[in-house]
């Protein structure tokens, strides 16, 4: 097996982190670059490399990640944030290497969450009933008013009384659907088939998952409704939808993230390895490996990264910097 170099995107967060622990438990021969729009965090000590970069939107974020493929001879780019699955997938003919992304229209759906339910209206796919401000009539449902590009939950208003301080550009209305939230996570291959899917049944802080459990209960339900989605929309490689299960046991999407999500580094140990899947089609030509469901339950812990050698955070710039994990 050949040795290659990977760059992952987004190291400052819970997604890109978990790409850069599964890449290193693979123990396929892969050099990492990570990068970030800060220049410290804890996923650093992950990376073999670091480089800050402007913002995805930003006019000399493409610029800046064509010099640092060029200089470090990047084989593969596995993005870990929408807008920049969004802006790599566009640009990925001038990159200089390959991009693990869907192809640029579908990324740009399932970045605007309310073209996402627009598409899957259109096609009958499920999603939960959405609004632009103006046109919401409030019936004194619970609501949630949230960014159409949201990051994360940054921006998101819980039942809100007042609608007008809501652009139609910039937001949109989902009335909350009450019942059991869960997130699966699924693999298309290249020959854009679906490899896999897993669900977990979650708890969640502050927008990211704390505690979580494998459930295969709704497989069949969720199958069919994600091959609708691949059928409707060109998919490479992972995504992730999120979905409540009502007390009916109708599943309604509510987002979906056109990349590797949060939970990778969880899921993997549950026989779902989607970023090995990424690695053996994109960087060896191979075929994924066959997903093995396992179930179980999982939660997070806080833990530290201690440079022991630093006198100051432009020290700890990757894994050449002396720390330990406590």
């Amino acid at each position: 097996m050949d040795s290659k170099k990977v760059l992952v995107t987004g190291i400052g967060g819970n997604v890109g982190q978990g790409i850069l622990r599964n890449i290193k438990a693979t123990g396929f021969p892969i050099m990492t670059v990570g990068t970030n729009i800060t220049d410290f965090s804890a996923g650093n000590h992950l990376c073999d490399t670091f480089y800050k970069v402007p913002y995805a939107y930003e006019p000399s974020y493409i610029i800046t990640m064509q010099q640092i493929v060029k200089n470090e001879g990047v084989d593969l780019i596995i993005p870990a944030t929408d807008f920049e699955v969004y802006y790599l997938s566009k640009n990925q003919e001038v990159l200089g290497c390959d991009v693990a992304v869907s192809e640029a229209n579908t990324a740009a759906i399932y970045l605007d969450k309310y073209a996402t339910y627009l598409h899957h209206k259109k096609h009958a796919i499920p999603f939960a009933d959405s609004f632009l401000p103006s046109k919401y009539n409030s019936t004194g449902k619970p609501s949630i008013a949230k960014p159409k590009k949201g990051r994360g939950s940054r921006g998101i208003v819980l039942n809100p009384t007042d609608f007008s301080g809501f652009s139609d550009e910039d937001y949109m209305v989902q009335e909350l659907v009450e019942g059991t939230e869960i997130t699966t996570a699924f693999y298309v291959n290249k020959q854009q088939k679906l490899h896999g899917l897993i669900t977990f049944e979650r708890i969640l802080e502050n927008g990211t998952t704390t505690h979580c459990k494998v459930t295969i209960d709704h497989d069949a339900q969720l199958e069919e409704m994600i091959n609708l989605m691949i059928s409707q929309a060109h998919f490479k490689g992972s995504a992730n939808v999120q979905s409540i299960v009502t007390k009916e046991g109708k599943i309604i999407p509510f987002e979906i993230n056109c990349r590797i999500s949060g939970t990778n580094s969880i899921r993997a140990n549950f026989g779902f390895e989607d970023v090995k899947y990424t690695l053996q089609e994109w960087l060896y030509d191979q075929v994924p490996s066959e997903v093995k469901i396992k179930k179980g339950v999982a939660t997070r812990v806080l833990m530290d990264v201690i440079y022991t050698e630093a006198t100051n955070f432009d020290q700890a710039k990757d894994a050449s910097a002396k720390h330990i994990i406590y």
